[in-house]
């Protein structure tokens, strides 16, 4: 019975280590690439919840400048995520390819974030953004 009792309490331990981990584990992959063809792809989007990959404008000293781009995501990891370019990017130009959510805005499925919105804004974890940065070939 005690043996029963344990290996349960450890099952349910590692259960619910492994969901923690699928929660906080959020991030972005990406290398620098051409984006003639209009489109910046990430090779895998982790996210905790449905939401958004942003492609902002950026530079040396890494802050997110406006949206060029974005993408729906799904919670999980997706691959190959693919966002359709808004404006034109020249190659050199530094990209940031950020997780947004899905939260706080008033339209399911509608991105609604403008820079320093709230609205469907940038997710963080430990207070770090999110995202990696690329350069556009």
């Amino acid at each position: 019975m005690k043996k029963s009792a344990i290996l349960i309490a450890g099952t349910l331990c590692l259960m619910a280590s492994s969901a923690f981990a699928q929660q906080t584990m959020q991030g972005v992959k990406a290398v620098d690439q051409d984006v003639s063809n209009g489109i910046v792809s990430a090779d895998t989007v982790m996210a905790a919840k449905n939401g958004w990959l942003v492609v902002h404008r950026t530079d040396a000293a890494m802050k997110p400048g406006p949206v060029v781009g974005h993408a729906p995501i799904r919670a999980g990891t997706t691959n190959d995520v693919a966002a359709i370019l808004t404006e034109d990017v020249k190659p050199g130009d530094m990209l940031m390819l950020m997780v947004h959510s899905e939260d706080g805005g008033t339209k399911k499925g509608v991105f609604e974030y403008t820079l320093g919105a709230k609205e469907d804004g940038p997710v963080r974890v430990d207070d770090k953004l999110v995202m990696t940065m690329i350069k556009a070939q």
